[in-house]
């Protein structure tokens, strides 16, 4: 195969198609193949990096043989009279776009960036703009319109319903899996908070029914714009994989349940993160009735929110659900996907009456040891003792929490009290509350236990949430404020991506690189605990969840 310098030296004299075409042939998945370290790295120019989509041509580049776009349109402004409304397609373009820059975050409130903040040192969030124009992707792919079907990965993000955007965190960088795998890795932005769950049913009408969950639907808009698109990125649109990490695991749930989705996406991978219930609808109604009376507006004059500059709703939709929090004490809602039995089912997903509503797929789920280790910033903790774990736990857990956390400590003898601590607020019973739900349809379900431990900050992050996302994408070296980077961390990445890209053709995470992964039943709860060692466990925690609800 030509080197890359040796190829675009003759791009100015060739079509974009052929220049595809010229990069086309890559080696199996887990090849070390990369780019000549002393030769160019990036390429840009008229007849580089070109695709056709529905709705114009883009023009990318390319970054170490990856052809990458970034900020690609899948729907229109969502703002002024699109505010509150399902995605609208964009405006077709003349001529060539540049898709050269991430495209704006939806409206939200940034995270601690302060230069004092560790939390910035260890996710260093990446935003840019912000606007209501957000509904935005990105894809990167080893080739264009080269006859190659490559299985597809959608990306969404965390930040709960309320923050992110599709390149949040370095570890969402899709040029190394891209490579690696040879597949084409999408990521995608979408509206959040009151933007993109403001229910508005029982005040607006008809023209608001669907308000509640616009949000939900510009995904799903991402999804068909991906459906329509991707093969002119070497994409195969008939194997799709949405994948999500905290917020993005349950958007992942939450399409898996949704009709509009279905057939859309065909492997759903889900870390951190489950929903099997959306947001009450009476709740929803309610927090949007309380919106229009902070506004001092009636009924008659809600068009007026959508035209309020975004960070005045904003603001006023905050106070409204501060209101309500105020009104209500210990409920916790606030703005999130809503059960409007239109959009999103009524009930327990994939069971009972929703068991065919949604999508019968298989489904990774996985989450971390220490999602959140409470000495993380508090190395005082470190030396705590059982009987003070039981302090600091009680006025969440009232007269169980003793019994919690003896049986979390006889289940786990080799843990120290502060392991303990961290095993026991990370509890996985909505993991497996989801995985029990979703083993109702036929498809597998398979779910994973990540336990490597950062050496960061004395060792004191432990498998802290968000740390495995850069080992499913290859990330370990490029998010080393989270990793450490070197061999270690990159040993257990391939093998995670491995299975991770074997799940993507097949369905089925097994793969040469791991131990046998048994599918998921309720009755032994199978699982891959994801770790230096890897190795299957049959519910190692079960015997501590129950003290929960014993």
């Amino acid at each position: 195969m030509k080197s890359p310098s040796d190829f675009f030296r003759r791009a100015s004299a060739i079509a974009a198609g052929a220049c595809a075409l010229a990069l086309c042939v890559f080696p199996a998945q887990g090849a070390e193949r990369h780019p000549d370290p002393d030769a160019q790295q990036l390429f840009i120019g008229e007849n580089i990096a070109v695709a056709q989509t529905a709705y114009g041509k883009v023009r990318g580049f390319v970054l170490r043989d990856i052809f990458c776009f970034r900020g690609i349109p899948y729907g229109a402004d969502t703002g002024g009279e699109n505010r509150f409304m399902p995605p609208r397609p964009p405006e077709a373009w003349e001529g060539v776009r540049p898709a050269v820059a991430y495209g704006a975050s939806a409206p939200q409130s940034y995270y601690d960036r302060r230069p004092e903040s560790y939390s910035m040192f260890v996710d260093h969030w990446n935003y840019d703009l912000m606007g209501e124009d957000c509904l935005r992707l990105n894809v990167w792919t080893p080739a264009l319109d080269d006859g190659k079907r490559r299985p597809v990965l959608v990306w969404l993000h965390g930040g709960g319903f309320a923050r992110g955007n599709g390149i949040e965190q370095d570890s969402y960088d899709g040029e190394n899996i891209a490579r690696y795998g040879d597949i084409v890795f999408c990521s995608v932005n979408h509206r959040l908070n009151a933007f993109g769950f403001s229910d508005f049913a029982s005040v607006g009408g008809e023209k608001y029914r669907r308000s509640g969950n616009v949000g939900m639907l510009d995904i799903v808009a991402a999804l068909q714009w991906v459906h329509d698109n991707i093969a002119n990125f070497g994409g195969d649109p008939t194997n799709v994989t949405i994948m999500g990490q905290s917020g993005g695991a349950s958007k992942v749930c939450l399409l898996a349940a949704m009709p509009a989705a279905k057939g859309l996406f065909h492997k759903a991978v889900a870390l951190s993160g489950d929903a099997t219930r959306a947001n009450d609808a009476v709740y929803a109604e309610r927090l949007g009735e309380t919106i229009l009376r902070e506004a001092g507006l009636d009924a008659s004059r809600i068009d007026e929110l959508q035209r309020m500059p975004w960070e005045a709703y904003m603001e006023l939709a905050e106070r409204a659900r501060q209101r309500m929090a105020d009104e209500e004490p210990g409920y916790r809602a606030g703005f999130a996907p809503v059960a409007d039995d239109i959009d999103i089912p009524e009930g327990t997903f994939y069971t009972g009456r929703n068991l065919a509503t949604g999508s019968d797929v298989p489904m990774l789920l996985c989450s971390t040891y220490h999602e959140w280790n409470p000495d993380r910033d508090n190395p005082e903790l470190e030396a705590t003792t059982l009987d003070g774990v039981v302090r600091h736990l009680q006025p969440q857990y009232g007269d169980r929490t003793r019994r919690i956390v003896e049986a979390y400590a006889a289940a786990f003898p080799d843990r120290r009290p502060i392991e303990i601590w961290a095993l026991i607020v990370s509890n996985r019973q909505g993991t497996i509350r989801t995985a029990n739900a979703k083993c109702s349809q036929r498809s597998p379900v398979y779910v994973g236990w990540f336990g490597w431990e950062s050496p960061l900050f004395d060792g004191r992050h432990r498998a802290f949430h968000c740390i495995d996302i850069s080992f499913w994408l290859l990330n370990t070296d490029r998010m080393l404020t989270h990793t450490g980077g070197g061999k270690a961390p990159r040993t257990l990445s391939k093998k995670m991506a491995d299975a991770l890209l074997h799940f993507m053709r097949t369905g089925d995470p097994n793969c040469k690189a791991l131990p046998a992964w048994p599918r998921y039943t309720p009755e032994r709860g199978e699982l891959m605990i994801l770790d230096t060692h890897c190795r299957r466990a049959d519910d190692p925690d079960r015997s501590a969840r129950a003290a929960f609800t014993d």
